[in-house]
């Protein structure tokens, strides 16, 4: 058997009878004047810009019809066309679709960066090495499309894109997002009621509806002129504008349908009657036939060569090609080339739901011993062909799901792991595949695959590691109040028990959640037993997971121990270990000294392309370089982490960007931003319990209202994270902002409210090294000392070393300033009012700046306002960008990290450059130097 199906597979089989599938294309056209027309603009502005446009509809209304149109036009306009079709059986083989799309263009993946040329063909099953990211082999798929586009225009015609696999329609998404610098255009067609990542993926989309009476009439009437009236108003009754349905029902009915008195079937929804009619067709085929067209069905590579031998191996008997011509002839299948394709993917469903349950087996079990060489193709059918439970079927499964682990595609992965654990009986073994599979699944923040996977495992007879693992899994999911202080309770309870079962490294894992939980719900008392418990299991220090459980369980109380072992042990060079000493750092107050390891970790996370954690990793960078007044790394930094959330979807972490987008917009006076940014991250945090949320949303507000000199306003948006009971309220916010609480209480009238909040921070700032806290309460005593106090403590804090806190040392001096001139000491208030308006100025904050000029103007001092220069009008990314080519970063290493096309890189420094008033790259240090200082 195994000979002649190499014998199959070597033999010519080009011009093999093929279907002329009469009306599938052209006549259902008619009436699509206003689709053809937007794919006609699409592909006519591909030269200036690329873009996608995905048509959704039910199945048969003409999405194909425009595909074909859509690839008609591109070969008349010398546009390349590459195009993959997803098939209902491989959704399951990872990547099989993105292959199929790239086959033209693999030759050249050699031109790759060496990091997306691995990551590519480690997706393709070729060579070995550690499992690579999804971005990464998007990022590879765009880089080898983007140069295929540079020689020649290019199509991208997806069919079908509901039966896609998961990690193909994941990186088609990515990709077409960002071909609008590009000359391709990607038309993706996916059939009503299917769940796909690229209907979520905020491409443009089209809505292809049913027919409207005339055009259906039109496409009837020329498909078949001799239809009685009868029967052509009951057609057009029943296929409801379908145009295939119109086509196939008429054709079913053969001559019947010219006779008035024919009896039409009941009415059934649609696409059944349509899988009826293409059934019925294929009932009347020889037994011979047939066989082949079940193996078709059943196999999604249909390659003639694996069809025919599989048929072979079912009846026992040879089938030669002329076997295929009845299913030619019946116009449900097409030979085309060396692959057997059904006419409309409701054919072969209509064939493989007709057959029998054993004789789907049968097709199956065949084409597993068929695909001895493909294990991944051989376990998902030997899966199919088992009957209950199959020991050895979920042994090939779950290495199947171990072998897509490694080659990226994280969903495949956990398809296989719970079809491997409905294949076995062991209730323990059965339990690990299930957790398994949820592990996976939540890493892609799956919430209901999850929920539903430990509910399964939860009816088995799941041991207390097994339930503490359980329990870990789904806190990821973040269900409910994440300051719900009885989960917390349960975390570090359920840590307890495991680190006594001899599992420390999961006790710590539960213990980091527990953590995470305080921080973000403004949890003190439990934060508390956190860190007694974790002291508890005797982890070195040098754990950063034992960094991070002391600075997010108890900020303050255990600054001091964060900042010991900063000083005590070297930085790692794992880029996840960086990510939680910096964070446990930026808790600690040390913002100046995290921001280096948050650099260092963000350069990692790009090269491997873990944007999930690279777009953490960002917006607390943000905040980082937001507090030290880096605002050149703040701002792109902030766009970034919010693009990329949108994308790898965390909700609260997205929300954490978007206020620190606000914050940057508040500390430049742009109220209609803050307004708009801040009320989005209102609306997920408040929901969640998110304190620490709820209380920088309050912050931004609030520092919007101090930069224009509104005190009463900034004072009732920033009283709230000083009340406790407020959902505003955070422990270690109102310890962090006391400087501003301070200011704005000192100007509205609520001083005695700030001295009292001062005094009980007081007594919290001196069991914590905190500098950043450190430098507030410099802030917040000026601000309250009385007039007899405030000469002497104003010259105190200005004398330490603020070099660090450059914003803070500015609004020191404007302080300062504004106190002198207020008593009468005008022409002493103008130095530290000048030197308060140069910082604002060269920091960018406009409306600090020109605080400070009206001071000045008040001292008797005239201060003309700063001109905005051409920094001022680039975008975010623009910025990111100039910055990276000052650098000395190529295009291609600029898109490599930014995880765009060099096409996009090399559109957005064509606008910047005469924005900057520069003509090449070498010239952009000294644009970036004249305010921002070397590039970031």
């Amino acid at each position: 058997m195994r000979e002649r199906f190499a014998a199959f597979q070597r033999r010519d089989l080009y011009g093999v009878q093929h279907g002329d599938n009469p009306g599938m294309h052209g006549a259902s056209l008619v009436g699509r004047e206003h689709e053809v027309g937007l794919i006609v603009r699409l592909l006519g502005d591909v030269h200036a810009g690329g873009g996608a446009l995905v048509l959704d509809g039910v199945a048969g209304i003409g999405k194909s019809s425009l595909l074909a149109e859509a690839q008609r036009i591109a070969g008349d306009r010398d546009m390349a066309v590459m195009s993959a079709t997803g098939v209902q059986s491989e959704t399951d083989l990872p990547f099989a679709g993105l292959h199929q799309l790239l086959r033209p263009v693999l030759a050249r993946v050699g031109d790759l960066p060496a990091p997306q040329r691995e990551a590519v063909c480690r997706a393709f099953g070729v060579g070995e090495g550690a499992a690579p990211a999804p971005f990464l082999i998007a990022l590879g798929a765009l880089g080898l499309l983007s140069d295929a586009a540079a020689r020649r225009p290019l199509l991208l015609s997806i069919e079908d894109a509901q039966w896609l696999d998961r990690p193909t329609a994941d990186a088609l998404a990515f990709v077409g997002r960002r071909v609008e610098s590009d000359p391709i255009a990607m038309l993706v067609a996916i059939r009503e009621g299917y769940d796909s990542p690229l209907l979520d993926a905020g491409l443009p989309q089209l809505h292809v509806d049913r027919l409207g009476d005339e055009a259906a009439g039109r496409l009837l009437d020329d498909a078949f002129p001799e239809l009685s009236d009868a029967v052509r108003s009951r057609l057009l009754l029943e296929a409801e504008g379908n145009a295939l349905a119109l086509l196939e029902l008429a054709a079913a009915h053969g001559s019947d349908s010219r006779d008035d008195n024919a009896v039409m079937p009941a009415r059934l929804p649609l696409t059944v009657r349509l899988e009826k009619a293409f059934a019925a067709r294929a009932a009347e085929l020889p037994g011979s036939t047939l066989t082949l067209v079940h193996v078709a069905a059943a196999d999604e590579e249909s390659s003639l060569a694996t069809v025919l031998a599989a048929a072979e191996m079912v009846d026992g008997a040879p089938r030669t090609l002329e076997d295929l011509v009845p299913a030619t002839r019946a116009k449900l299948i097409e030979v085309d080339g060396q692959k057997v394709r059904f006419r409309h993917p409701l054919v072969r469903s209509a064939i493989y739901r007709a057959a029998s349950v054993a004789q789907r087996h049968a097709a199956h079990a065949a084409l597993a011993e068929l695909f001895g060489h493909d294990p991944d193709r051989r376990g998902w059918h030997r899966a199919a062909a088992a009957v209950g439970p199959d020991p050895e079927a979920a042994c090939d499964l779950e290495e199947a799901g171990r072998r897509a682990l490694r080659r990226g595609a994280v969903t495949t992965a956990a398809a296989a792991f719970e079809r491997a654990a409905a294949l076995t009986q062991d209730p323990h073994q059965r339990g690990r595949l299930l957790l398994e599979a949820a592990a996976t699944a939540s890493d892609l923040g799956r919430a209901e695959t999850v929920i539903r996977l430990l509910r399964e495992a939860d009816s088995l007879q799941l041991g207390p590691q097994e339930r503490a693992q359980r329990m870990l899994i789904e806190d990821s999911l973040r269900n409910g109040r994440i300051g719900d202080p009885a989960r917390v309770r349960e975390l570090v309870n359920t840590a307890s028990g495991a680190a006594t079962g001899g599992d420390q490294d999961l006790a710590i894992n539960l213990l980091v959640a527990a953590a995470s939980r305080c921080y973000w719900g403004s949890l003190r008392e439990e934060g508390l037993e956190v860190v007694r418990v974790a002291d508890a299991l005797g982890v070195a220090g040098d754990d950063h997971r034992m960094l991070f459980i002391q600075a997010f369980a108890a900020p303050i109380e255990r600054d001091a121990v964060v900042l010991r072992e900063l000083d005590r042990t070297d930085a790692p060079d794992d880029a996840s270990e960086l990510y939680l000493r910096g964070m446990a750092v930026c808790l600690a107050g040390a913002f100046d000294r995290a921001l280096p390891m948050l650099t260092a970790s963000a350069e990692r996370l790009r090269e491997q392309g873990r944007l999930r954690m690279l777009a953490q990793v960002l917006a607390i960078r943000a905040w980082a370089a937001l507090e030290v007044a880096d605002f050149a790394v703040a701002i792109p930094a902030a766009e970034e982490a919010g693009r990329l959330w949108s994308e790898t979807g965390n909700p609260l972490w997205e929300t954490g960007a978007r206020i620190a987008q606000a914050t940057l917009a508040a500390l430049c006076g742009d109220r209609a931003a803050v307004e708009a940014l801040t009320a989005e991250a209102e609306g997920a945090a408040l929901p969640a319990g998110a304190g620490a949320l709820l209380s920088l949303v309050q912050y931004a507000r609030g520092m919007l209202e101090l930069g224009q000199g509104r005190h009463a306003e900034a004072y009732e948006q920033l009283r709230r994270i000083a009340k406790p009971g407020d959902p505003a309220w955070h422990h270690l916010t109102v310890c962090h902002t006391i400087g501003d609480i301070a200011e704005a209480a000192s100007h509205s009238g609520h001083r005695e409210m700030a001295v009292a909040l001062l005094r009980e921070v007081e007594a919290r700032a001196a069991r914590t090294p905190s500098p950043w806290l450190q430098a507030q309460m410099l802030h917040a005593r000026a601000q309250l000392a009385t007039d007899d106090d405030a000469p002497e403590v104003f010259e105190e804090a200005l004398s330490r070393d603020l070099t660090a806190w450059p914003f803070i040392r500015a609004r020191l001096e404007l302080a300062y300033g504004e106190w002198l001139r207020r008593h009468r000491r005008r022409r002493e208030s103008r130095a530290p009012l000048r030197t308060a308006r140069d910082a604002f100025d060269a920091l960018g904050v406009d409306p600090w700046a020109e605080r400070a000029r009206r001071e000045l103007r008040a001292s008797g001092e005239s201060s003309p306002r700063r001109r905005r220069d051409a920094l001022d009008e680039l975008t975010p990314q623009e910025l990111q960008i100039v910055q990276m080519a000052a650098r000395g970063l190529s295009n291609r290493e600029i898109a490599q990290q930014l995880y765009l096309s060099h096409r996009t890189v090399e559109s957005h420094l064509y606008r910047v450059f005469p924005k900057l008033g520069v003509t090449s790259r070498a010239q952009l240090v000294g644009a970036l130097a004249s305010r921002l200082g070397a590039p970031a």
